[in-house]
């Protein structure tokens, strides 16, 4: 069974989440909090496998609050955002969340979703991060982390992360690599490992704050 916390401040939306999640035989919703500061009191006391987090809250922001979650390892964070180019949606990403979904997405979507992050994985499709990423990462310019952290990494794990955060699927990655998908994932498996990462997200991440893939970049 997938535990499930509920975080939004508007209450009929935390109802049609519930609706959804309960519905499903192996996802339960244990609680339900309409802050940030709550969200995190409750994350703490439930310990549920998946936070489904709205970024812009009163009290606490969702950013605020998947820092403290993801810090205490309380849980995995999903965000729910109104807009696809969502600053906060962003600066959740940076802080630790798996991925986020907008809040309009089909039932069956976020069912996966869901599933997807308390399974270890990202939700967030790579085209997405990386439009995010050109649109509030690269405004600023310049590199905002010191490129000496993917000295770890082999030449062919360099290619492999510049294509995921280029916003290819592992196996374009493989086409494009002539690899096996198998080879892919066990190469972005060891690029997580060396760099400390938590997943494809934060891998997108890292790979435009060194400067490895320039905003714009196709």
């Amino acid at each position: 069974m997938i535990r499930v916390l509920l975080v939004d401040d508007q209450e009929l939306m935390r109802m049609g989440f519930r609706m959804v999640l309960d519905a499903q035989e192996d996802l339960e919703v244990v609680g339900e909090a309409g802050n940030g500061e709550d969200a995190v009191e409750l994350a703490g006391e439930l310990r549920p496998d998946v936070v489904l987090m709205d970024v812009r809250m009163p009290v606490l922001d969702g950013v605020e609050a998947t820092r403290r979650i993801v810090a205490a390892d309380a849980a995995k964070v999903l965000v729910m955002t109104t807009f696809d180019l969502d600053e906060y949606a962003l600066s959740a990403l940076r802080s630790g969340a798996s991925g986020f979904l907008l809040k309009d997405t089909p039932p069956e979507n976020l069912v996966s979703a869901v599933r997807s992050v308390a399974s270890g994985d990202a939700v967030v499709s790579p085209s997405v991060t990386k439009r995010l990423l050109d649109r509030f990462l690269g405004e600023g310019g310049g590199e905002l982390r010191d490129a000496a952290v993917l000295d770890a990494l082999t030449e062919r794990e360099r290619e492999v992360l510049v294509l995921v955060a280029k916003g290819l699927s592992n196996t374009e990655i493989a086409g494009k690599l002539f690899l096996s998908e198998a080879t892919v994932k066990t190469h972005l498996g060891r690029i997580l490992s060396k760099l400390d990462l938590r997943d494809r997200v934060q891998a997108v991440v890292l790979a435009y704050e060194t400067g490895l893939v320039k905003p714009g970049e196709a």
